[in-house]
């Protein structure tokens, strides 16, 4: 990002017709991810981020397989590895969908040998962060917060929905813990640097805006959800704010 907007055209394609994903089965998961991917494809972009857990755990591969090499597809997982080489106690919160999943099961066994890790479902947050509803993630981050060990020293946020409710997830979780100093992980850097990596290009923050912005709706060209503005980032890619990072 820069100059308060996208420096390159950016396609944002979304399933608001079959939310909420987390409750659905893998398959029927993968089939609309591979829906929402076809819809932003036919707009040839240059890489194609599956910018959710969610959907990179169940759909990554066959989107993968549909599109690459023709376009590189950059996944989106939780940051386990990074996580579990502090060598703290973690907690990974996430939708119910990946949490338990085989996929998020292989990165624990792969990368968290020996840690201790708590796997926190978080049903309902990312729906109530899509809705811009206050009370709603309050309760949710609540809930999982209560699921959280106290002696936690790390956590995951294993939702891209997630870090844009930092604030409340942090007061919870100072409020669970007795005020300790956790150190959180999200994706949403390393996936960004990642498709710079697969492009070929390096990050330049400075640039000023000379991008579009399109958004798709279950693959009908829409506009960006009033509940967006209610987010930095949100402003940022309508324009209307000053640059996130």
């Amino acid at each position: 990002m820069g100059g308060g907007g996208p420096v390159g055209d950016l396609v944002l394609s979304s399933d608001p017709d079959g939310m909420p994903w987390g409750p659905r089965t893998p398959d029927d998961l993968t089939g609309r991810a591979l829906a929402v991917a076809r819809a932003a494809a036919a707009h040839r972009p240059d890489a194609l981020i599956v910018a959710c857990n969610t959907a990179t755990v169940h759909a990554l591969d066959a989107v993968r397989a549909e599109l690459e090499p023709a376009i590189p597809v950059i996944g989106t997982v939780p940051a386990i590895k990074p996580a579990a080489a502090a060598g703290g106690r973690m907690a990974i919160w996430a939708t119910p969908a990946t949490t338990g999943s085989p996929y998020q099961r292989g990165l624990i066994r792969d990368f968290a040998t020996g840690a201790r890790v708590t796997e926190v479902p978080c049903p309902g947050l990312a729906d109530a962060v899509e809705a811009a509803d206050d009370a709603a993630v309050t309760a949710a981050v609540a809930a999982a917060a209560a699921l959280t060990p106290a002696d936690v020293t790390d956590v995951v946020l294993g939702c891209t929905h997630y870090e844009l409710t930092g604030a409340p997830i942090r007061a919870a979780l100072a409020a669970r813990t007795g005020g300790a100093d956790l150190v959180y992980y999200g994706s949403a850097e390393p996936v960004a640097l990642q498709a710079l990596r697969r492009l070929g290009v390096t990050a330049e923050p400075g640039l000023p805006r000379t991008g579009g912005l399109t958004v798709l709706h279950s693959g009908r060209e829409a506009a960006l959800p009033a509940a967006a503005f209610a987010y930095a980032e949100g402003r940022v890619l309508s324009g209307q704010g000053a640059p996130v990072g």
